[in-house]
C-alpha cells in the first residue's frame, strides 16, 4: 500500500509539473511586447507585423554644453517612433505628434548639424518603402512633448524619389 501512494503521490507532482508547464509556454513564446494593441482594423490583427525595432543616434560636439549631447530615434514592432534627448533623461516623445508623421515604420536615422542653435535631421523608413525627414530646430532646451511640435515645425515631409519604394 506504501508503495502504491508513493507512486500516486510522484504522479500528482509529474502532472503539476506539466500543466504547470503548459500553462506558461503560451506567454513565454508569444511575444506581443508591452501595450500591444490589437483592434480589428490594425495590420497586427491580421498577424502581419508593421514595424520593426530599430534605434538610431546623432551626437553633436556642442562645446557650450557641460555635459555631451546625445539624441536617440527608437522604433518598436508595432511601427512607432519615438525620440530622446539626452538632456532630458528617460522622457521619449512620440513621433506621431508631429504633422504627417508616418505609420508603421521599420528603420530610422538620424544626425544633427554642429552648431548651438542646429538641426536635427529624423528619417524615418516606413513599411511601403517611402522615407519622412523631419527638420527640427535645436537649442539649450531639451526636447520634450511640450516643445517637440514648435520646434519641427511642419513635421516630416516625404523624400522625393526614394529608392527602395
Amino acid at each position: 500500500m506504501r508503495k502504491l501512494a508513493w507512486a500516486a503521490r510522484g504522479m500528482s507532482v509529474v502532472s503539476g509539473a506539466v500543466l504547470l508547464g503548459a500553462l506558461m509556454v503560451p506567454s513565454a513564446v508569444a511575444d506581443d511586447g508591452p501595450g500591444r494593441a490589437m483592434d480589428p482594423g490594425s495590420s497586427m490583427a491580421a498577424g502581419k507585423k508593421c514595424g520593426a525595432r530599430d534605434v538610431s543616434s546623432a551626437a553633436p560636439d556642442y562645446v557650450n554644453f557641460t555635459t555631451p549631447v546625445v539624441f536617440r530615434v527608437a522604433t518598436d514592432a508595432q511601427g512607432h517612433s519615438f525620440v530622446n534627448d539626452s538632456r532630458n533623461s528617460g522622457v521619449w516623445i512620440n513621433l506621431g505628434l508631429l504633422a504627417n508623421a508616418p505609420t508603421c515604420i521599420t528603420d530610422s536615422a538620424l544626425s544633427v548639424t554642429e552648431a548651438n542653435p542646429g538641426i536635427l535631421y529624423i528619417t524615418l523608413l516606413a513599411e511601403n518603402g517611402v522615407l519622412h525627414e523631419a527638420q527640427c530646430a535645436t537649442s539649450n532646451t531639451p526636447f520634450a512633448p511640450s516643445n517637440i511640435v514648435a520646434a519641427c515645425g511642419a513635421g516630416f515631409s516625404i523624400l522625393p524619389n526614394t529608392p527602395v519604394v
